[in-house]
């Protein structure tokens, strides 16, 4: 009940968003000028990589569950609540759903990294590898 009440607040919040939607790619990932959060989870981190200085915070769990209290609880620890960042995904599917959630929803700055690693591996983007628990970035 929780997954399809969820579902529907970010289909809600996708109709009216004000959210920056931005294709990825490796000339911003590479500026530094804003903080990059991935929203991936960690499986995908170990099989694609990571980019770096980026903060891995996973939103939805392997099995597709959500805790929206841990995730913000993480987030507020992360950026101040008037400070723009982007977040990117594989694909940029999840993105859209998070960052319209967060931007309407909860008024953060967010940016919609478009197209997410699949794009900018395709651009020919050079990851870090994933180094699990041992890596200084918090999940």
């Amino acid at each position: 009940m929780k997954k399809i009440l969820f579902g529907l607040l970010l289909l809600g919040s996708t109709l009216f968003a004000e959210v920056t939607d931005r294709p990825a790619s490796i000339e911003f990932v590479n500026s530094g000028k804003m903080k990059i959060i991935d929203i991936r989870t960690e499986g995908e981190w170990v099989q694609m990589g990571v980019i770096k200085n980026s903060i891995l915070l996973t939103f939805f769990d392997e099995q597709g569950r959500v805790d929206i209290d841990l995730f913000l609880e993480k987030l507020n620890k992360i950026i101040e609540k008037d400070e723009e960042f982007a977040i990117i995904c594989n694909t940029g599917s999840r993105t859209k759903l998070v960052s319209n959630f967060l931007g309407k929803k909860l008024d953060y700055k967010v940016v919609n990294l478009m197209g997410g690693m699949m794009k900018l591996l395709k651009e020919g983007f050079k990851p870090e590898f994933y180094a699990g628990e041992n890596t200084n970035i918090k999940k």
